[in-house]
């Protein structure tokens, strides 16, 4: 695979990203582009990115995947993840990828699973240079999302006392009160190795009251009439398949929503023959190379 690692800015910092070029390149053209963003605190160089990028070049696409800042190798302060700052970061790619001489600024494509899925979306509906929006296991509301992911009376107690202490934390002492990942986003632990090695595990309390204040799903409208596509497991262990559900009923047209059977949570990267022939598919129709 033909890649170049880069740096490009985004609100005054310095974002490291790869971009890698179609198996038949050819430097006096210009080709469709396609984001592929990273999940929960994770970076670059996951499978979940990777993998997907290669399959995209082997289809024709330029690929750019990045660190979101605080993130990997980009600047920014370390595990301070927030979903705004990541459309922000997202758009600003948007910016950088259009003034590439070898991409067509106005088929620039995103894609992106888990949190990856929800800052696509959002992206999409308030940024018109997106040409074409994917989320994989995605979600559009954050409170139905953790009421979800913290089932029991007792286990959204806990979840709700986290962000208040995290708000009376910052009130006392003027810093951040840090928690594990697994206490904001529960993973079980049959799956827990999936989770790229290289992703944080803490984050200040901020980041979950940030995952739980954002809607995509107030802007998914907004997405068509550019194509949106919606990808699930039918059974999900992370994140509920309602959300995805919820998102097509509130999308315009030309929205699909497939939902797959046998899969848990980490449909990109494992090459899973469906949802790859899938996509190949539904890219072929609406956004083709």
């Amino acid at each position: 695979m033909n890649e170049q690692k880069l740096t490009f800015p985004s609100d005054g910092l310095k974002l490291s990203g790869i971009l890698s070029f179609p198996d038949d390149f050819n430097p006096t053209r210009k080709y469709p582009a396609i984001m592929v963003l990273h999940g929960f605190g994770s970076n670059k160089d996951s499978v979940r990115c990777s993998d997907p990028c290669r399959f995209l070049n082997g289809l024709g696409y330029v690929t750019l995947r990045f660190d979101m800042r605080g993130c990997g190798e980009s600047e920014g302060e370390p595990k301070h993840v927030l979903c705004l700052d990541q459309v922000s970061d997202t758009r600003n790619a948007i910016t950088f990828l259009s003034g590439h001489p070898n991409v067509d600024a106005l088929r620039i494509g995103c894609m992106g699973s888990s949190f990856g899925g929800a800052v696509t979306i959002y992206t999409a509906g308030v940024d018109t240079r997106v040409a074409a929006a994917i989320s994989v296991g995605g979600w559009g509301d954050g409170v139905s999302k953790f009421r979800k992911q913290h089932p029991t009376p007792e286990a959204w107690e806990r979840f709700l006392a986290m962000l208040e202490d995290g708000k009376r934390h910052r009130l006392d002492t003027g810093k951040s009160l840090m928690v594990p990942r697994f206490d904001i986003v529960p993973v079980p632990e049959a799956i827990r190795h999936k989770v790229n090695r290289g992703s944080h595990q803490l984050f200040p309390v901020e980041t979950a009251q940030s995952m739980f204040d954002f809607r995509a799903i107030d802007v998914v409208s907004q997405i068509a009439p550019r194509p949106l596509l919606l990808m699930h497991p039918s059974v999900d262990s992370v994140t509920p398949t309602e959300q995805s559900i919820d998102l097509f009923k509130q999308a315009g047209q030309p929205t699909e929503l497939h939902l797959f059977a046998g899969m848990d949570h980490f449909l990109l990267g494992d090459k899973e023959p469906a949802a790859e022939n899938l996509l190949r598919d539904w890219l072929s129709r609406f956004f083709p190379a």
